[in-house]
């Protein structure tokens, strides 16, 4: 089997779209009330049971992977912003991203054992906080962010997203990451 996953070989092509369709259905559905099945994700991405446990033999093994697959896209789209977008801007446009982030991030650790999700709490806080240092440096650099805006400050004020329920975070969600923008600007920005 030439293109099968073996001693870290790349996998087939449509070992990896599943692979993708079991993280997206599960993604989804992990936010529906109820306990998570497998069988559900199975139905909803189209394959049979045994597909998806060759994939992640457990329930915990795919929350766990469909949290790990969220970070890395929110760590990916910090470089995508600062290439396309002014360093601010970006910032904010990050902001919009971490709001989906949160969602997935309480719909998956309230469905899994608390050990697990400090397990993946404590490995995803560095990639994240490289992330945020990745545009608050960015912003620093252009004079757009305020000289002292350390990454461990926005972490701790972004936590706070994914204790809200969706309704509180839709309301609150964009006046919240606004204000923490505002607050971010250099004094030199707030004045122009």
């Amino acid at each position: 089997m030439s293109g099968s996953v073996r001693g870290g070989g790349t996998r087939r092509a449509d070992a990896q779209r599943n692979r993708e369709r079991i993280l997206q259905a599960a993604r989804d559905l992990v936010h529906e009330p109820g306990e998570l099945k497998l069988n559900a994700v199975a139905k909803a991405c189209g394959i049979g049971q045994g597909t998806l446990y060759r994939h992640f033999p457990t329930r915990e093994d795919l929350l766990a992977e469909v949290y790990r697959h969220e970070v890395e896209e929110l760590v990916a789209e910090a470089p995508r912003l600062l290439a396309a977008l002014r360093p601010l801007d970006a910032l904010a446009a990050w902001f919009d991203r971490v709001a989906a982030y949160a969602r997935v991030k309480r719909d998956v650790f309230a469905a899994i054992e608390a050990a697990t999700w400090q397990d993946l709490a404590a490995h995803s806080l560095g990639p994240i906080g490289e992330a945020v240092e990745l545009l608050l440096a960015a912003g620093r650099s252009s004079g757009s962010v305020r000289p002292d805006a350390e990454a461990r400050d926005v972490i701790v004020l972004i936590s706070w997203l994914s204790r809200l329920d969706d309704a509180e975070l839709d309301a609150r969600g964009p006046r919240l990451l606004s204000i923490l923008i505002n607050g971010l600007r250099s004094p030199i920005q707030r004045d122009t």
